[in-house]
């Protein structure tokens, strides 16, 4: 044990001798490993579908929806995109005659559609309604009316009976 004076000629005992030994660089390791683990439980499948099951009035749906969409000369080919809320939604959208771009605001998507190029776009569509989306790159006199719009349903509920008779056959009717 070793005695340090203070400037106020307080003395006190230092007893963790190890805790004078580690540097700067053994604690940043650590925080970095902290956040590593943070990160990798949070961006993990198996997090954002048990998120999803808690919130209630939504279905997870582990496989993703696919939709092929194209664009060209001032409009969307389909022009109204239709999916159930809690699907994850795959869009593959080509740019068929020059650049053009997809803007769906509610979803925080604005990308770039760069012409005879496939461009996926992934979101999940948790919200119930109906989305206008555009394009967001200037493509000529009919831009402004390059349109569409995005439809999310609402995820069916079961039935109470669907529901009774599901539990039934997992239990088994003795």
């Amino acid at each position: 044990m070793q005695r340090c004076p203070r400037r106020d000629n307080i003395s006190f005992e230092i007893t963790g001798v190890n805790r004078l030994n580690m540097n700067r660089s053994d604690r940043n390791a650590g925080v970095v490993a902290v956040l590593v683990i943070i990160a990798v439980t949070l961006h993990n499948p198996t997090w954002a579908s048990l998120r999803q099951n808690m919130e209630p009035g939504t279905r997870v749906n582990r496989e993703t929806k696919e939709i092929r969409v194209t664009a060209k000369k001032y409009e969307y080919d389909p022009s109204v995109i239709a999916v159930k809320q809690g699907d994850r939604v795959k869009l593959i959208v080509t740019a068929l005659d020059h650049d053009h771009g997809l803007k769906i605001e509610a979803f925080h998507i604005d990308q770039l559609l760069k012409k005879g190029e496939s461009t996926n776009i992934e979101f999940s569509a948790d919200v119930v309604g109906t989305f206008p989306f555009q394009c967001s790159h200037f493509c000529g006199l009919g831009h402004k009316g390059m349109k569409g719009e995005l439809i999310v349903e609402e995820a069916p509920h079961d039935s109470e009976e669907e529901r009774l008779d599901a539990s039934a056959g997992q239990f088994g009717n003795r």
